[in-house]
């Protein structure tokens, strides 16, 4: 899948008065909050306001977005800014803090071990990928953009190579995203470091996608003779 959505939400006021609210109703566990910013002191009052509310558990940091003040670069493509959004948020947080990467950089690792650096609790891995298509009729780019979030099974492959990269070089937990799509991705990308996995394009074909991982977890490890889920995390390092 290819997307240029932006990141469309009612923004942090109402996300508390309303979006939390309607969760609480269908939802009762701690949410984890995705906040994203165009520039620090956005991501620190975001993050602050959203630190206060009961129902969220974690803050994951998006810093895929372009620093306004630093000529539209993304955050996370340079590890000294990386490193100034982590170090910001985390003073006006008390709730363990996520840092969400992009995978559009040469060196991975050397941005995770900058927000760990920082305090970070933890890192979320991978964002989308840039992607693009071309209709051949109109000869133009299918996305008005230009480019787009590229994600869905066919990013799996460079998601764990990452995951399995920083878990190498962190010792905070990872998240593993990108492109699981069905139960034995969870398995591998467990193996590849990730203490937790979160699935995203797949929800848009299937609505009951994490449902069905969830139900077939128990069969897959019984097929690789696992007792405990735990056991596994960075199995095949």
């Amino acid at each position: 899948m290819i997307n240029s959505v932006g990141l469309q939400n009612p923004g942090i006021d109402k996300v508390i008065s309303e979006e939390l609210p309607k969760l609480k109703k269908c939802f009762n566990k701690p949410v984890i909050a995705n906040i994203s910013g165009f520039s620090i002191d956005e991501y620190t009052y975001c993050c602050e306001r959203i630190d206060k509310e009961e129902q969220v558990g974690i803050i994951e940091v998006n810093i895929s977005c372009p620093n306004v003040h630093n000529g539209g670069m993304a955050f996370g493509t340079d590890p000294k800014a990386a490193a100034e959004v982590t170090k910001a948020v985390k003073k006006v947080t008390t709730k363990p803090v996520y840092i969400k990467l992009s995978p559009n950089v040469t060196d991975i690792v050397s941005i995770a071990k900058a927000c760990e650096a920082e305090g970070a609790d933890g890192i979320s891995l991978i964002n989308t990928l840039m992607g693009m298509r071309i209709d051949k009729m109109r000869r133009r780019p299918v996305v008005a953009n230009k480019m787009g979030g590229f994600s869905g099974s066919a990013i799996f492959p460079v998601a764990l190579r990452m995951v399995y990269q920083v878990y190498e070089a962190v010792k905070i937990p990872i998240i593993g995203m990108g492109g699981v799509s069905k139960v034995e991705d969870v398995f591998e990308m467990m193996l590849a470091g990730a203490t937790a996995v979160q699935v995203g394009a797949a929800n848009l074909v299937d609505p009951y996608a994490c449902k069905t991982m969830v139900e077939e977890l128990p069969k897959v490890m019984e097929k690789y003779k696992v007792n405990n889920l735990k056991d596994i995390i960075g199995g095949a390092h």
